[in-house]
């Protein structure tokens, strides 16, 4: 009985990890300029692949596997933030500017 909700609990955290994932994926393609990318790959990837460890965590059981898997899911929680907020910084200091789309229901003083 434990083995199947082991079994089942594992197979949801992987499907919606590889869900997160390619959410993050359409995102690289549909999103219009390079900082909104990055924020929805880096959110989304990094939500993904904690599902996924945290899925083949519970299909590993108590073990030395599982203390690795938690390690890396460690490892990729500091990093990968970090990693993203140093890429982004480093396209801002290299001068790319975002887009930046006005709001037409705001009065701009051209307007008046």
């Amino acid at each position: 009985m434990i083995e199947l909700f082991l079994d089942l609990t594992s197979t949801g955290l992987l499907a919606a990890g590889s869900i997160f994932v390619l959410i993050g994926a359409f995102g690289l393609i549909r999103l219009p300029d390079f900082y909104t990318r990055l924020h929805a790959s880096g959110i989304t990837d990094t939500l993904g692949a904690e599902l996924i460890l945290l899925g083949l965590m519970f299909q590993a059981g108590l073990s030395l596997v599982t203390v690795k898997l938690i390690l890396i899911s460690l490892f990729i929680f500091f990093t990968s933030p970090t990693a993203t907020h140093a890429v982004a910084n480093a396209a801002r200091v290299m001068g790319l500017k975002p887009m930046l789309v006005p709001d037409k229901d705001i009065e701009t003083t051209e307007d008046r």
